[in-house]
């Protein structure tokens, strides 16, 4: 999805760069018939340079150089129209010509090679974490379930925004999370607590108990030690820390038990109306636990047939209109009719782009889960 989301970007930019090529050579024609024709004290052969120079801003170094040598052959005709190839005015401009031309072709080159490095780097990480977020699936139990990511187009690195879905012999768990930062760095924070999780999720009997053992993961440095609570201000601050939200959705029981750590509250949407999940006693984010030792606690909310439950990431709320104004996710969601989960994302990824003016700054994920009847 995301590989084909790069390939519609590139063949996007490559329409829009043929359409904007007419334009130098517009101005090129123009300023050559008006300069020809103007009187013997006007010389608008300068405005040429403008030609070359405006085509490296999007052509590649190629049709930059193209877009000079047309320049410098109309300018050369405009001297022989006007007077002579050797008259020292002309000869100057084309000279003139000539070095601007040779130095945007190089502007171009190196802009062009800048943006190759950075398409380069973004495919590598969403191919890291395309590997990383393995889809979930449609189903589970009495559950139907779907998920969407949407990578940032501000950045050139992807955030860590987590999901998964682990199924019990009873039930079904659901993690959503944030890891801190961009980029591989956060990939690999993400990468940790998602390869616990799926490890623990069904072994661990009871969801605190499997959300500290998420914690011992995250506070785990590189070298496989645990820092201490004594460890001072720089041992704190090379800290990672990642916000979630871990769900346990029993089959048989109507009801959701929520841990929540640092994450945005999920949303309940019932019969046209939308309630936050707000526990009353919500942890720190994963990783933050040298601070203060917290209890992991579990509050259960009702969640009945028809039901969905549409857990999110601080990119969906944080995203900001052209005034500055956040998302109001809950109030977009409750102005819909009742959809099936995959409707609903969709109406809620559409709906973000417009607000944010189709650029997120930062990466946003999405899982909308709805309580079917046992029989379906």
């Amino acid at each position: 999805m995301t590989s084909q989301r790069l390939q519609r970007s590139l063949c996007a930019t490559r329409r829009h760069s043929k359409a904007l090529v007419a334009m130098p050579f517009a101005l090129i024609a123009a300023v050559t018939v008006v300069d020809v024709s103007a009187p013997p004290d006007v010389h608008l052969g300068p405005f040429l340079v403008a030609a070359p120079a405006v085509t490296s801003s999007f052509a590649g170094p190629r049709m930059t150089g193209f877009v000079g040598a047309v320049a410098v052959l109309a300018q050369s005709v405009v001297a022989v129209a006007r007077t002579s190839i050797n008259d020292l005015n002309h000869t100057y401009q084309i000279i003139a010509l000539c070095l601007i031309s040779a130095f945007v072709t190089v502007f171009a080159h190196l802009r062009e090679q800048h943006e190759r490095e950075m398409t380069q780097l973004r495919s590598v990480a969403e191919a890291a974490q395309h590997v990383l977020m393995q889809p979930l699936p449609g189903r589970s139990g009495p559950l139907r379930i779907a998920s969407l990511y949407l990578a940032a187009e501000a950045e050139a690195q992807l955030g860590g925004d987590l999901y998964a879905l682990a199924r019990t012999a009873d039930g079904t768990r659901v993690i959503v999370g944030d890891a801190r930062g961009k980029g591989l760095d956060a990939i690999g924070e993400a990468a940790g607590v998602l390869g616990a999780f799926r490890a623990l999720a069904r072994k661990e009997a009871h969801l605190p108990d499997l959300v500290g053992h998420l914690e011992d993961g995250v506070t785990v440095d590189r070298n496989g030690t645990l820092e201490g609570a004594g460890g001072g201000d720089d041992a704190f601050s090379a800290e990672a820390f990642v916000t979630a939200a871990v769900l346990d959705i029993p089959d048989a029981a109507r009801e959701v038990r929520l841990v929540s750590c640092g994450h945005p509250p999920p949303l309940l949407l019932r019969a046209g109306r939308v309630h936050s999940l707000d526990v009353y006693d919500p942890a720190p984010p994963l990783g933050l636990a040298q601070l203060l030792a917290p209890a992991f606690t579990e509050q259960t909310f009702d969640f009945d047939i028809g039901d969905v439950l549409l857990l999110y990431t601080d990119g969906v709320i944080e995203s900001r209109d052209a005034s500055g104004c956040f998302y109001p996710l809950s109030e977009r969601v409750a102005a819909r009719p009742r959809e099936d989960p995959e409707a609903l994302l969709k109406y809620v990824c559409a709906d973000l782009l417009r607000h944010a003016g189709g650029r997120l700054g930062d990466d946003a994920a999405m899982v909308a889960i709805e309580r079917l009847p046992d029989a379906v």
